[in-house]
């Protein structure tokens, strides 16, 4: 049991830190690869190419003048950021980051929880989330902050079904497991979801930029409309805990898509390729291996995010509503049907 706990112990440190550094470093990437396409350099003064920028903005964050209205319910105010950070931090709990590491006789997995209810535990946590951003902006008294709070929830409400439904196409595909880790593990002994789920996973993909709030679904803080959206009258701290969740659900966001449709740790002719370098079953060069490859591929689902912010305008309120509920809605259903359609004739699935 102690030797349970310290294992324990050390995932949640490494993984929360790594969690936590991915988000800061997030921010520095993203004005880095905005240079790139804009033709200009992107941070380049606070250390060598601007690697300690992420630093000295985190530390303006935090000692400058924390401002709360008078008007504003300020527990409540307190509170919202808080909450918002620790719902964001918690959903990648789920995440398995590499194969089981064999320590003694025992074999370890590399993810903080691995419960059976993996999938719908997810889709849970990140409901709460958007409970952050409503009671911030309704516990500041501003009609801009309500006003993105409405928003947020509504986006979330109209997206958050076009998702689930995808997700339960995923769970048949993949034989009816809501283990995060058992969904992962299938995908070494074939091919990836990707294959069998690709209009799934494209409506996965618009309804995480939705949960997320990136662009071009960032209406929740609309500067050209909102000032700054629910976080309007946040500054310092507060605020950065905002922007940092935000950052930290794109971090998230990125890794479970990764993880549900393109194989996690897992990569083509890998048993062969460890089999090639004598690499036994537990060892840590396997779990190394697999932790780089869904490592990588976290980096690049982060990076299209970027990409899309970039490239693709705002949308319109009414034209962010009409693709939930008369686009993505009717897809996810017509993929659940053809989904249940293929599985029984495949003899997967009985009615």
């Amino acid at each position: 049991m102690l030797e349970f706990v310290i294992y324990k112990t050390i995932i949640c440190v490494v993984i929360f830190a790594v969690s936590l550094g991915i988000a800061a470093y997030s921010t520095w990437w993203e004005r880095k690869f905005a240079g790139l396409l804009q033709d200009r350099w992107g941070p380049s003064r606070a250390g060598w190419a601007g690697l300690l920028q992420p630093l000295a903005d985190g530390g303006k964050m935090l000692f400058k003048e924390e401002i709360i209205p008078n008007v504003s319910n300020k527990f409540l105010f307190v509170l919202a950021p808080g909450l918002f950070i620790i719902t964001a931090i918690v959903a990648g709990v789920l995440i398995p980051w590499a194969p089981p590491l064999k320590i003694g006789d025992t074999f370890y997995p590399l993810q903080i929880a691995d419960v059976n209810v993996g999938v719908i535990f997810l889709l849970a946590v990140t409901s709460i989330g958007v409970y952050g951003v409503m009671i911030g902006g309704w516990s500041s008294n501003n009609k801009y902050s309500l006003l993105g709070a409405i928003r947020a929830s509504a986006q979330m409400i109209s997206y958050e079904l076009a998702m689930g439904i995808a997700l339960i196409a995923l769970i048949i595909s993949a034989g009816g497991t809501l283990s995060f880790s058992e969904i992962v593990k299938q995908q070494d002994e074939g091919v990836a979801n990707i294959v069998w789920q690709p209009l799934g996973f494209l409506i996965f993909f618009v309804c995480a930029l939705a949960e997320t709030n990136r662009a071009p679904f960032d209406l929740a803080e609309c500067e050209t409309e909102l000032v700054g959206g629910y976080h309007t009258e946040y500054s310092a701290f507060k605020l950065g805990l905002f922007l940092f969740a935000e950052y930290i659900n794109m971090f998230v966001s990125s890794a479970v898509m990764a993880g549900f449709y393109f194989g996690g740790y897992n990569f083509p002719f890998a048993h062969e390729f460890y089999d090639k370098m004598g690499w036994q079953e537990g060892s840590w060069l396997i779990s190394l291996t697999g932790f780089f490859i869904y490592f990588i591929k976290t980096l690049i689902f982060i990076s299209v995010f970027m990409w899309i912010r970039w490239t693709i305008p705002r949308f319109r309120y009414d034209q962010l509503m009409n693709l939930g509920w008369k686009a993505l809605l009717p897809l996810s259903l017509l993929n659940l049907v053809i989904t249940m359609v293929y599985e029984y004739f495949r003899g997967n699935l009985q009615f």
